[in-house]
């Protein structure tokens, strides 16, 4: 089965501008995502954009370039459709959707995601994190799921899986049936926390210089 991945790169991210190819100790945000891709399991390595810069930056790091049509690049559009017209360029049997901002990932995670669908008889899988409970609140201070009059102790609570938001594989078949990341029997690869870190604010961007 052929596995192939995608990097959707819009140009226009809002909380970290031009977020994508923002420099990282001298290397731009998404050549991790795609230097990482390039050394999985997966046959080809695409990157979908509207951007020309980020386009020729994809280019030069090693990846190929789907051109991406600017309706599918805006604020309000989820990154399915952009795979369902990734879909509409390439050939493949097994996508693996890989976030662009997600710099600790590792190609051995890729790979895993792929083995749960190609030896494991799932129909997609995405990269997970195990979390414990811990009280939250509300923007008003109030418990969500809990009242302060009778705290739960954290070991008598269930954990849960949170996703990670790295990376998602299903298989072409679905994604043309669902027009979703992940539908059908779905599979976990539990990462560590340390290494589900990625870029969302100006904060995130210093810390990464800092952990890298």
């Amino acid at each position: 089965m052929k596995a192939v991945s995608v990097i959707t790169a819009r140009g226009g991210s809002k909380g970290v501008p031009r977020k994508n190819i923002v420099d990282i100790n001298g290397r731009p945000l998404i050549s991790f995502s795609i230097d990482a891709s390039l050394r999985s399991n997966v046959k080809e390595t695409w990157v979908s954009t509207e951007d020309q810069e980020i386009k020729q930056v994809s280019l030069d790091c090693g990846a190929r370039v789907i051109d991406r049509p600017a309706h599918l690049a805006n604020d309000i559009i989820m990154p399915d459709a952009a795979l369902l017209h990734a879909a509409e360029q390439i050939e493949f049997d097994i996508l693996v959707f890989i976030q662009p901002c997600a710099a600790l990932i590792k190609p051995e995670y890729i790979n895993q995601g792929i083995e749960l669908i190609v030896e494991k008889g799932y129909d997609s899988s995405f990269a997970v994190v195990r979390e414990s409970w811990m009280p939250v609140w509300d923007l008003n201070i109030k418990p969500i799921g809990w009242e302060v009059n009778s705290r739960p102790r954290r070991q008598e609570m269930p954990e849960w899986y949170k996703e990670a938001g790295m990376f998602y594989v299903t298989t072409r078949d679905r994604l043309l049936k669902s027009g979703l990341r992940y539908s059908g029997k779905i599979g976990v690869v539990e990462i560590p926390l340390q290494d589900s870190f990625q870029v969302d604010n100006q904060q995130d961007l210093e810390l990464l210089r800092r952990m890298l």
